[in-house]
């Protein structure tokens, strides 16, 4: 696909913040660009999480598989909850691993790790997931309006999507992503229609709530290309119905 404008213009903040983090020393990653940033004080953001009152009602959790998740990934199947996790690129029929703590073989921060997951995790088509109380989401930036950006792979739009027309997410359903300060930005995030919008952040240091996030209602057909749904056997299932 030819990049757009406002390709372009999500890039420019991605780069900023990369940069941003890069100079501040405040990633474990070697090099920052192109990933959703391992930041320091991951452990603490998801400590600043369970004390919200939306973690703590919440018993089903949909998180994503990345590094500076995984403190809140591991902190959920501590505390008992269910943790649906995606399986790469979505590049299977059952696109989600179920890590339920009720029948974990090996201890919660060890089964968090995504790695850990694929080998031990049973995976489950999107119909046969539980209605989501909560959804941890990566970012590369967010904005305190709750527009936000990842890599630019569009995996966790198209995730939200196909769950909320399977009916899994609710308007009860709580969007949060976890980031370092640095990840918070003052430039405006331009947005579509697909774009996923937050409801909270939480920072190592500061929760903030965001006004009227965006949610999309469903699968923005004409935002994928036909390469891209022929890769995700959910998109082609659905698009057959």
């Amino acid at each position: 696909m030819v990049a757009t404008s406002l390709d372009h213009a999500k890039q420019a903040v991605r780069t900023q913040v990369w940069d941003a983090l890069t100079a501040a020393d405040a990633v474990h990653d070697p090099s920052v660009h192109g990933r959703i940033p391992h930041f320091k004080g991951a452990e603490e953001a998801a400590a600043r999480l369970a004390g919200l009152p939306a973690w703590q009602r919440a018993g089903v959790v949909k998180a994503v598989p990345d590094k500076a998740q995984l403190p809140v990934r591991a902190r959920a199947l501590k505390e008992g909850k269910i943790v649906y996790m995606a399986v790469p690129r979505l590049a299977t029929p059952k696109p989600f691993y179920l890590l339920d703590p009720a029948t974990l073989t090996v201890p919660p921060a060890e089964a968090a790790a995504s790695r850990t997951a694929a080998t031990i995790a049973p995976t489950v088509e999107v119909d046969a997931l539980r209605p989501l109380d909560l959804i941890v989401l990566g970012s590369v930036a967010v904005h305190r309006d709750g527009a936000r950006i990842g890599k630019g792979a569009g995996y966790s739009d198209i995730e939200f999507a196909l769950l909320t027309e399977a009916g899994l997410v609710t308007p009860e359903t709580i969007v949060v992503t976890t980031v370092h300060t640095l990840q918070v930005t003052d430039t405006p995030i331009p947005t579509t229609g697909h774009d996923v919008g937050v409801d909270l952040i939480v920072t190592p240091d500061e929760t903030i709530t965001c006004p009227n996030p965006h949610r999309p209602s469903g699968i923005d057909w004409s935002a994928l290309t036909a390469e891209k749904i022929a890769a995700i056997p959910a998109l082609t299932a659905r698009q057959g119905t």
